[in-house]
């Protein structure tokens, strides 16, 4: 789980001992019945992501509550849903597939829970169906996941979920600015 940059920091602040307690005792490469269950409640989590030179990307990610899933213990699976067009995220999954999840609850009790894992883009599993709004479906075969420390997590209370969120009762609302000038004209159809 550790590289030599990480064990120089460790050496260097006397924590390498901590570092292997925690990996020994909270590291897994399967999912378990809590890790379900919080990742079956959160509206969102952040993915990291790297192209082919190893340039990273940090994503928000959202939805409702239960659009990211375990699927099973070695499969964790979230929709694309129509964005920006960049595919910022999806291209640099297509040119390397490994990926880090960060899972935060803010609520009474907060939370974190990273996965890091490898990464596949389908275009033609059947789940989409199932998925409102789903235009692909990623899936992660995690080959680390640890809760970390929840200390400095506020405790932030959800309002309301975003207008923007899909649902299969009611036609995707659009974003104001893809009816600009500067990019109506080059806004493609929404695929699904």
């Amino acid at each position: 789980m550790y590289h030599q940059g990480n064990r120089d920091m460790q050496d260097a602040f006397g924590s390498r001992a901590l570092a292997d307690r925690l990996e020994a005792t909270l590291r897994r490469s399967t999912f378990n019945e809590a890790d379900t269950a919080f990742i079956a409640a959160q509206t969102y989590f952040f993915l990291a992501t790297a192209n082919a030179q190893a340039a990273p990307d940090c994503s928000f990610k959202g939805g409702p509550a239960g659009f990211a899933q375990v699927t099973a213990p070695d499969e964790l699976i979230f929709p694309d849903y129509d964005g920006n067009g960049m595919f910022k995220s999806l291209g640099n999954i297509a040119a390397n597939p490994q990926v880090g999840l960060l899972f935060i609850g803010m609520g009474e009790k907060p939370q974190r829970l990273r996965v890091n894992g490898i990464a596949r883009i389908l275009d033609d599993d059947p789940r989409m169906a199932g998925i409102a709004g789903a235009q692909l479906v990623v899936s992660i075969t995690p080959t680390d996941i640890f809760p970390n420390c929840p200390r400095y997590i506020p405790s932030l209370q959800s309002v309301e979920p975003s207008p923007y969120t899909p649902t299969a009762e009611a036609s995707p609302v659009e974003p104001a600015w893809k009816s600009f000038s500067l990019f109506a004209d080059v806004v493609p159809p929404r695929r699904r």
